[in-house]
């Protein structure tokens, strides 16, 4: 099971063809930080048009130079830093997209597209929680704006906050009840929340709007794996099966294939699947999680060592990946490198009561009593807590996205 969303970009399932970044024109201080000047305010306001025309034009590299330029003689212009912010969108350099946008947020707090950049990023990193602050911000000061909303419910959703992802959502039915995509994480957030009457408004619709292509029948099939106590898997391999004769090579069919063998103990199958998925998606890291969970069920530990390290190489926030690690080390009484790998895994998932068990039952066996008495306390403290659900669980059967877009245009 992976403990959080893979950060895999694709266009599958959640391309949200409406988010695009937002570039910002001159502000005021552009020209009033030149000290009163009027030849170099003039050459700033140039350098800006440089920079944007350059930016329209996909020169990045001219584009970053020009906003350069006018911060060197105005270091308060917002809107360069804003636009730097989304050069290195472009560049998928996430860290300095950051930097730069918070920079301009500082400087121009009112401007609602600097925060939906922020937001932007912070889910491009994969970083959901992060990401609904600044989005909530954006909601707030532009309630009509259905492209932060969108992104508002999702990054809800991804952090397993289903009542609030369905609260955002749900102002969106009128506009996006014919959206796949929309209408899949409606449905799943609706099921998780207890509202059977919008998860079956929202199956209905899916099915009513549905086409007979390969990506409906893998969007229906991971609606049905994704239900609560969903046990008719006669369904799920139907529609997994119509998805990949229509389209043999489309990505991640063979990825559920192999989820649902798991559910249905066929390991031996689901080991095939993640393998032919690997095959054509091999940057996936919820392949690699998922094949060491199973090679660890199977006691084929070097194999499942492997794996697990595989997955951690293409996403290192893999926490469950650390996770499998220290059971394997563990078991084979390797106890100091079970320990740095469940540090990680705690690190990772501060709220997750099962690493804390684990790295209880560990510190006992170190004869570290103390420590593991006090890490059983976390434990029972976060199984007493709200957020002892589901959500909360490392081996819980909520099933993956690995094919969810990170990187909205």
């Amino acid at each position: 099971m992976s403990w959080r969303p893979s950060m895999r970009f694709a266009s599958l399932l959640f391309a949200l063809a409406s988010c695009a970044v937002c570039c910002h024109d001159v502000v005021g201080q552009t020209t009033a930080a030149a000290g009163g000047a009027q030849k170099t305010a003039d050459q700033a306001r140039k350098w800006f048009q440089e920079g944007q025309t350059a930016m329209q034009g996909g020169d990045l590299d001219a584009a970053e130079a020009a906003f350069r330029r006018v911060l060197a003689v105005d270091p308060r212009a917002a809107a360069a830093y804003s636009n730097l912010g989304v050069i290195a969108m472009r560049r998928q350099d996430w860290d300095r997209a950051l930097q730069m946008l918070k920079k301009a947020a500082q400087l121009e707090p009112r401007v609602a597209g600097i925060r939906l950049n922020i937001g932007l990023v912070e889910y491009r990193r994969g970083n959901y929680a992060a990401a609904i602050a600044p989005l909530a911000s954006v909601v707030r000061d532009q309630p009509d704006s259905q492209q932060a909303r969108y992104l508002l419910g999702l990054c809800k959703y991804y952090s397993a906050d289903f009542d609030g992802a369905l609260r955002t959502l749900e102002p969106l039915w009128p506009q996006k009840s014919s959206d796949l995509a929309y209408l899949y994480v409606f449905c799943i957030a609706a099921n998780n929340a207890g509202r059977k009457d919008l998860d079956e408004k929202a199956l209905t619709q899916l099915i009513a709007v549905g086409t007979d292509t390969p990506e409906f029948h893998l969007i229906l099939a991971k609606a049905y794996l994704n239900h609560k106590d969903y046990k008719d898997y006669d369904k799920v391999f139907s529609e997994l099966n119509l998805a990949l004769s229509a389209k043999p090579d489309l990505p991640f069919v063979h990825f559920y294939l192999g989820f649902a063998y798991m559910r249905t103990n066929q390991l031996d199958c689901a080991v095939e699947e993640f393998l032919k998925d690997i095959s054509i998606e091999p940057d996936v890291p919820d392949n690699y999680e998922q094949l060491g969970m199973i090679y660890a069920r199977l006691d084929r530990d070097a194999d499942a060592e492997k794996t697990f390290h595989d997955a951690i190489q293409r996403d290192p926030r893999s926490a469950g990946s650390y996770f499998g690690l220290a059971k394997l080390y563990m078991k084979s009484q390797k106890y100091e490198e079970a320990l740095r790998s469940i540090d990680v895994a705690v690190h990772l998932a501060p709220d997750n009561q099962n690493v804390h068990f684990l790295r209880g039952q560990l510190l006992k066996r170190m004869g570290r009593d103390d420590e593991a008495r006090a890490e059983m306390a976390i434990t029972k403290k976060i199984l007493d807590s709200a957020i002892a659900s589901d959500r909360a669980a490392v081996e819980e059967q909520r099933v993956p996205d690995p094919d969810k877009a990170t990187e909205p245009q």
